[in-house]
């Protein structure tokens, strides 16, 4: 558990996104949890990896540092961390240990070209912007749905967050890749209305060589979920050339099949480049390359035969896409 100047127990968030319509049914607030346990090389949000605060760079926003400063100026570490190119223009921040407890050049940047990428918020913080947006799920059969990075890295908090949640009549929806201990998934569930998780590879191997790790871990909880009767909605991104094989896409299909009647819809994603500002303000590259996703013509019709295929071999409820109701929630 994180905690505060004050000694009160605090998630490290990355994002906090109103009117969400995606991740779960009706309108949502969504929060983004940092530090997750896989490496997927299209992750669209590159910020919720690392454990721990990060600054991104927006040099485009930036004054420069003959005009402004502040950044440099205000840092203990006389602004050593901070790098700028040869116009003065902030190029990248260098962090140090010490700057996870400080990041004072990015709070003291009149121009917003440092953002803190994990801040501290307490469940009252987070519970007056949910409670905001009341009259939205009330509406719509909305909620809260909290995600990352990988959320159940921070199960402690995450499961205090979703027990008020559940105390005050709000819908709640995790959206986890479950490669986290069973008794994390365990404390959590107990507050979780809907779960969204995802499958990319059936076979551990593949699972590991792309994404850092086997996935057997993430068959016992997904198991583990389904025995627990909680609905759930599994997704694949279907990536071109890396995991629409027929192989993979039947392995993954018999395998909800397995599951049962917990999962009330899988949906088939397209693969989308997102994500690739965010890792040019931490300095990285994108994972990706220079892949260069379908166009729209190629891969819809690629997801709806993988879809009718799968429709053909098992009793399981494929989806093209995210944009159909979920069954039960069609308020």
């Amino acid at each position: 558990m994180i905690y505060n100047e004050k000694n009160e127990p605090c998630g490290l968030i990355t994002n906090i996104q109103g009117y969400t319509i995606h991740d779960g049914p009706g309108i949502r607030t969504e929060i983004f949890f940092k530090g997750c346990t896989l490496k997927c090389p299209w992750c669209s949000n590159p910020e919720g990896i690392a454990f721990g605060p990060q600054l991104g760079v927006y040099p485009a926003k930036c004054i420069s540092r003959d005009k402004c400063g502040y950044c440099i100026n205000d840092c203990p570490l006389g602004g050593s961390p901070v790098r700028f190119d040869e116009d003065g223009i902030l190029k990248a921040i260098d962090m140090a240990d010490s700057c996870k407890d400080c990041l004072k050049c990015a709070q003291s940047c009149p121009a917003g070209a440092i953002k803190i990428w994990g801040e501290k918020k307490t469940i009252p913080e987070l519970m007056k912007i949910i409670e905001s947006d009341r009259s939205f799920y009330e509406r719509t059969g909305g909620g809260v749905t909290v995600s990352g990075g990988e959320v159940l890295v921070q199960w402690d908090f995450v499961a205090l967050l979703l027990k008020e949640c559940r105390e005050k009549g709000i819908h709640t929806c995790v959206e986890s890749a479950l490669f986290v201990p069973q008794a994390h998934v365990d404390e959590v569930m107990q507050y979780t209305d809907l779960l969204i998780t995802d499958l990319k590879f059936i076979d551990s191997d593949r699972h590991n060589k792309i994404v850092g790790a086997g996935n057997e871990l993430i068959h016992e909880n997904m198991r583990r979920i389904a025995g627990m009767g909680i609905p759930m909605v599994i997704r694949t991104p279907v990536v071109p050339g890396w995991n629409d094989d027929d192989e993979n896409m039947l392995g993954i299909g018999k395998f909800i099949e397995d599951l049962g009647p917990s999962v009330i819809q899988y949906q088939l994603l397209p693969y989308r480049k997102m994500g690739t500002e965010k890792y040019a303000t931490l300095n990285q590259d994108y994972p990706m390359g220079d892949y260069k996703a379908p166009e729209r013509d190629v891969w819809e019709p690629n997801l709806l035969r993988i879809r009718d295929m799968l429709l053909e071999h098992f009793k399981i409820p494929a989806v093209a896409g995210s944009a159909q109701k979920l069954p039960g929630y069609e308020k």
